[in-house]
């Protein structure tokens, strides 16, 4: 571990937990960006956002998540888990982020490499730093799509993701795998593009990567 005043890094997540559990309970407004459901879940187990607890009165919750993540058939009770139903606003990004928790906007928690199992995370309370993040934060909330509104124009691809990024595996050509999935042609280039445009891919291939990255295949 490496320490100064205001900025720690440390490794594992019970190492996080105790250096934070009292701002956890003290924060009443919370602030996170994941690029994956598997991202702070000891966030939302110390803060109690995963149980039945009722959110704190005057407490604000924000949660930004990585727009690939709403292909997950299991979206719906994942992002309950994470919080949806304490009232947490949630938007969600097309953009690639990095993993990040900020508390009262005077406390920020980076996620960083991951060794052995254990990931490393930045504990920054330097005023300066914390401005930049929380306004890197804001930016990119501002730019996101309320979750309602994203997860219509996802909904009908989020049927057949699954079955679209494993003949993309494959190397199915268009018309056979359009054929396979009941589809026109035209029809199954559109469903690949807006499969593309959620994970924030350029390409079939990084489409691919990027499912990976996110377990959907």
């Amino acid at each position: 571990m490496r320490t100064t005043e205001t900025f720690q890094v440390v490794r594992g997540e019970e190492e996080v937990l105790r250096r934070t559990a009292h701002l956890f309970q003290a924060a009443t407004d919370f602030a996170c960006a994941a690029n994956s459901f598997a991202a702070w879940t000891w966030a939302h187990a110390q803060r109690g956002l995963a149980a039945d607890t009722a959110k704190p009165a005057g407490m604000r919750i924000r949660k930004l998540y990585r727009s690939g993540m709403l292909l997950d058939p299991t979206w719906a009770q994942r992002i309950a888990e994470a919080g949806d139903r304490h009232g947490a606003q949630i938007r969600v990004s097309t953009e690639e982020m990095n993993e990040t928790i900020i508390l009262d906007g005077r406390v920020v928690i980076l996620a960083g490499d991951e060794q052995a199992g254990e990931r490393s995370y930045s504990l920054i309370s330097q005023p300066e730093t914390v401005q930049g993040v929380c306004s890197l934060f804001e930016i990119a909330w501002r730019s996101a799509t309320e979750l309602a509104v994203y997860d219509a124009r996802v909904a009908e691809v989020r049927q057949i993701a699954p079955r679209v990024l494993d003949l993309l595996g494959q190397g199915v050509k268009d018309e056979a795998a359009a054929r396979m999935l009941g589809l026109g042609v035209r029809t199954y280039r559109r469903r690949v593009a807006e499969l593309m445009a959620a994970l924030g891919a350029e390409s079939r291939f990084q489409a691919g990567l990027r499912a990976r990255e996110l377990g959907l295949v």
